[in-house]
């Protein structure tokens, strides 16, 4: 007998992965404290979270109904960070209603955003709409297109995390981005571009199989480790020189506090690159990297105010 429906389209949302997205829109909401000279609106944050989130599983939910579809689902070795649910795979019959989830979460994405525009200045509405267009774009377009195309497949994941979500987060609260939180959004843009990029490690021989092409299976698992770690030195690296420079708020150093733990990652992945199992440790301390690193920053930018 086929697992019940609700569970299975549970599954495909993934849900321990969504709280990436808490913790990115918290960096962006630090931001908008200063620019908008007080306190958000609780309505206007809950819309940003509401959205956030509905974009993020509407990916998780999309990713899961393509893979299920070409077979790769079926071939992949899963962990617990990568390689799909398996949900769809053991219930087929679940794959409309999962098209149809994805979707709905898209349509609630984009009117939480539309609803964010009220009450903004011009060209505040017409930065967050375009905000907003790019990061739905990037929902329908990763899977079954950047998945295929090196580069993109690399950027994608850390911009929608970063400079979309960050200042998409402080143009809604405040009516404007500013140069300080372009400058942070660099750090969740570099961690979870690598946090993908780790994450295709045990995948590379189910995707060469499924056409797609990422720089792990055309460079190799090695060569794609020290990308990562180049990808994690330039996170911190920018928030470091972010301070320094006055563009960011001395409390912003506060997450420095994360570079051991990027480290370990970098060390992790360099060591490990080719090692199957063994890798599974630094793939955990890479997702906690990614959810502590943009709070330690907001929090600091926060504490400084």
């Amino acid at each position: 007998m086929p697992p019940p429906l609700l569970p299975t389209l549970a599954a495909t949302l993934r849900g321990p992965f969504l709280l990436l997205t808490p913790a990115c829109l918290a960096l962006g909401a630090a931001a908008a404290w200063p620019a908008a000279g007080g306190a958000p609106s609780p309505g206007r944050l809950a819309l940003v979270l509401a959205g956030g989130l509905a974009a993020h599983a509407s990916v998780n939910v999309l990713n899961e109904w393509h893979d299920a579809r070409s077979g790769l689902d079926a071939t992949t070795r899963r962990t617990p960070f990568s390689g799909g649910s398996g949900a769809l795979v053991a219930r087929p019959q679940a794959l409309p209603a999962a098209l149809a989830l994805g979707l709905a979460l898209l349509a609630l994405a984009a009117a939480c955003g539309l609803a964010l525009l009220h009450a903004l200045p011009a060209d505040g509405r017409l930065a967050l709409l375009g905000i907003g267009a790019a990061g739905l774009a990037l929902v329908v377009a990763y899977t079954p297109w950047l998945t295929r195309a090196p580069l993109a497949c690399l950027l994608a994941p850390g911009l929608g995390f970063g400079p979309l979500m960050v200042l998409g987060t402080q143009i809604a609260l405040a009516g404007r981005a500013t140069p300080a939180a372009a400058l942070a959004a660099l750090l969740p843009w570099c961690q979870v571009s690598g946090l993908l990029l780790l994450n295709q490690f045990p995948d590379v021989d189910a995707d060469r199989a499924a056409g797609r092409r990422h720089l792990p299976l055309l460079w190799g698992r090695p060569r794609a480790a020290r990308l990562l770690a180049a990808l994690l030195a330039t996170g911190h690296g920018a928030l470091a020189l972010g301070v320094l420079a006055g563009v960011l708020p001395p409390g912003a150093a506060l997450g420095l506090l994360s570079a051991p733990l990027a480290l370990a990652v970098a060390r992790g992945a360099l060591r490990h690159a080719d090692a199957g199992p063994a890798l599974l440790p630094t793939m955990g301390r890479n997702v906690a990297l990614c959810l502590v690193s943009p709070l330690l920053v907001a929090a600091g930018w926060l504490l400084w105010r």
